[in-house]
């Protein structure tokens, strides 16, 4: 069978390059679709990739112009676990330490590097025959206007919306660098509260939009959760869906994960990954719950209320294990409080393996979320056996159930919610974690559930086959 051709677009993609979730879904969608499409991922070529560990070679060169200037833009590529990945290099685009800005900002001419990003896919389009073009976040959102405006290119486009929160909002003066006609500096198109939003582009021009979960696609369409663009989606409405996003349940196994010192398939298997971790952090005490949070030091990961509620849970009978990077204020004051408290440990940055292997030694995950529009990080502690602390919000509330119902024929993974975001909430979240943590053949069932719960892409990745074949009609 002749697979169709179809074209990823993303601006990070594990494992060549990753600041958070994005890059891990652009990783594993893509595989989960090679079973029915022959599917290309392109991305940039970032200064922090190992062309020679990837065995990354150039292909080819080419030019696209924008806003009147002539940029020439080098297309390589290579093939990694039977993938088709293509790179763009620019040295605007791809020459900088970091891919968007440093942790407490952004570039201040991202608003050109990434119109570069999406030109030369467009010219990817132009050059080559796709499907379809799925296209993911603000960074490839103008792609979906420049198809629109080119009679040329017959790719249909669909849009992912990964995280609402980050629009790429510009000052309205980049519209002659990007090319893009001030027709378009309306309401109905790019202008947001006399700014230029390239996510709008995305929303309004793409053919099809998603966003990565059920209950987040609801939620967008309000103001508590839709950042300003709440009406603007709510006029697009007809053409957006939820899919949940999937994990590479390959990836994430700890019957075959190579960074842990013993691999396992039942949650009684983690004791010698409890013991390798808690040495490592210098925490003592191995049969109290060892509490970790691994992700984003952001507000929107609710980093406020662990900060108010680490010192009340650093009083409890437990370990605390902390892995993250981003604002530098919260990473100060958690660096103060880890001194304060000998079973507090905090590590800065961001480790891949370390990470896995504190799924693997944890009891509990807590992620007190203000808002999540999927969330991976529970669907990996599912597959490690550690139980979530999570808030009711968007992908959670997709993913996760309430400990206290639960039900051995249940699809869903079980966990324990934070009811509402206050640190007492948390707070209790935690003590309710502690005394499950002492029922242990209760605990040892529902972790032990939860590791055999399937969240791979199986399922929705024929979602999104079901939008491409219908845009293709």
């Amino acid at each position: 069978m002749n697979k169709k051709p179809l074209l990823f677009a993303s601006s990070e993609v594990y494992p060549f390059v990753k600041t958070g979730g994005l890059a891990d879904v652009s990783h594993s969608l893509p595989k989960a679709l090679g079973e029915t499409y022959e599917v290309c991922v392109v991305l940039p070529l970032y200064q922090s990739i190992d062309r020679k560990r990837f065995n990354i070679k150039l292909m080819e060169s080419f030019e696209v112009i924008m806003g009147g200037i002539t940029y020439a833009v080098e297309l390589h590529g290579t093939r990694y676990e039977d993938g088709e990945y293509r790179f763009f290099y620019l040295p605007l685009l791809c020459d900088r330490e970091f891919l968007y800005g440093p942790p407490e900002c952004g570039y201040e001419d991202n608003a050109l590097r990434f119109a570069l990003f999406s030109y030369a896919v467009t010219e990817m389009l132009r050059r080559e025959s796709y499907c379809v073009a799925h296209l993911n976040d603000w960074q490839c959102a103008l792609v979906a206007l420049l198809v629109k405006e080119d009679p040329t290119i017959s790719t249909k486009t669909l849009y992912t919306i990964h995280n609402l929160a980050y629009q790429g909002v510009f000052d309205p003066h980049v519209l002659p660098q990007i090319g893009i006609d001030e027709r378009y500096y309306t309401m109905e198109a790019l202008e947001f509260y006399n700014q230029v939003n390239f996510m709008k582009a995305g929303i309004v021009y793409a053919d099809a939009i998603t966003t990565v979960s059920p209950t987040y696609a609801k939620e967008i369409l309000t103001p508590e959760f839709g950042c300003g663009l709440e009406g603007f989606l709510q006029l697009h409405r007809r053409k957006l869906h939820g899919i949940l996003n999937g994990i590479d349940s390959e990836h994430f196994s700890p019957v075959k994960d190579k960074a842990l010192v013993e691999c396992y398939e039942h949650p009684k298997g983690k004791k010698a990954s409890k013991i390798d971790i808690l040495k490592h952090f210098g925490l003592k005490g191995g049969t109290k719950p060892l509490f970790v949070f691994i992700g984003r030091f952001a507000h929107q990961k609710g980093i406020d209320l662990l900060i108010e509620t680490l010192p009340k849970m650093a009083e409890l009978e437990c370990n605390i294990a902390l892995l993250g990077e981003g604002d530098e204020a919260y990473h100060t004051v958690l660096q103060s409080i880890a001194e304060d408290y000998r079973n507090i440990s905090l590590t800065y940055g961001y480790d891949e393996s370390l990470s896995r292997r504190m799924y693997a030694a944890a009891d509990f995950l807590v992620m007190p979320s203000l808002f999540e529009p999927c969330g991976l990080n529970q669907m990996i502690a599912f597959a490690y056996g550690a139980v979530p602390i999570v808030s009711r919000v968007g992908g959670l509330v997709d993913t996760v159930k309430k400990y206290e119902s639960f039900d051995t024929e249940s699809r869903s993974g079980f966990g324990v919610f934070i009811t509402t975001p206050t640190s007492k909430s948390l707070l209790s979240a935690v003590k309710k974690g502690c005394e499950l943590y002492t029922e242990k053949k209760r605990f040892e069932t529902i972790a032990n559930h939860n590791m055999q719960c399937d969240f791979s892409w199986s399922e929705s990745a024929k979602a999104y086959i079901k939008i491409y074949t219908r845009l293709m009609k």
